[in-house]
């Protein structure tokens, strides 16, 4: 695994043909009154090097400096948000994403960690792909990672993902304990943590659903560092065999 940022444009430029670019997206938003802003950002570099390092030992694989804002506007209302709207953040994706194409890649891979970028990000792959002669793939860490989540018990008794609840702190435990040394909330009543996929023909939004839970899902206290390291290497383990097999479409 090779970090872009770290080659210059010449070895960029020998290794485009041949290498998978990984471009890991994520957020600066409010998570609660317990994490910091930084969470999915710092979430998505961390899976985006491990599984790249992991993948490495079948594919060339080189990541790209994670993109710290993503489509957070219904976090705004919390303050502690930086986002982009919709459209703009459409733009900034394909725009990159062109980059890497007129540098030269050909396989090119948006690795989200943002609930809210995850269509956006879709459609701006798809958009790119249809107009460049390049593979472009996008895909949120957590589906790409379900089955092996549930097989580490990451689906049991808490939101999956959720938001700044059970799992995304005890990512943070594993991950940056150092920015989340609590108090973490607690709730008696986490609500509906039954959040096996589901295909119902529809999306729901609910208006107010963000203020009246508060910003955070389920009860963050019941989070521990043992089982953020076992969905990382579960994340990390399965994210990375869907690398390989996006590069060998």
């Amino acid at each position: 695994m090779r970090r872009f940022a770290e080659m210059n444009r010449e070895q960029l430029r020998a290794a485009a043909a041949d290498a998978l670019v990984v471009l890991p997206i994520g957020a600066t938003e409010q998570h609660g009154p317990h994490l910091p802003t930084g969470t999915d950002w710092f979430t998505i570099q961390a899976v985006a090097e491990e599984s790249a390092r992991i993948a490495s030992a079948e594919i060339p694989v080189i990541v790209t400096p994670a993109l710290p804002f993503g489509s957070s506007d219904h976090h705004l209302q919390f303050g502690g948000t930086l986002s982009l709207h919709t459209e703009t953040y459409y733009r900034v994706l394909r725009e990159l994403v062109e980059s890497l194409v007129t540098d030269g890649f050909r396989r090119i891979f948006l690795l989200n960690g943002h609930g809210g970028n995850h269509e956006v990000a879709e459609l701006a792959a798809r958009d790119v792909a249809l107009q460049r002669e390049a593979n472009v793939g996008a895909g949120s860490y957590w589906w790409m990672a379900w089955d092996g989540l549930v097989a580490a018990g990451g689906h049991l008794g808490r939101r999956l993902p959720g938001h700044a609840g059970d799992f995304e702190t005890s990512m943070m435990l594993a991950l940056r304990p150092d920015l989340a040394p609590g108090p973490l909330p607690h709730r008696d009543n986490p609500g509906d943590t039954d959040v096996r996929p589901r295909v119902v023909g529809w999306r729901t939004e609910l208006h107010g659903f963000w203020k009246e839970i508060d910003g955070y899902t389920d009860s963050p206290d019941q989070a521990t560092a043992e089982n953020g390291q076992r969905f990382f290497a579960a994340i990390t383990r399965e994210v990375a065999k869907a690398l390989v097999t996006f590069y060998r479409c």
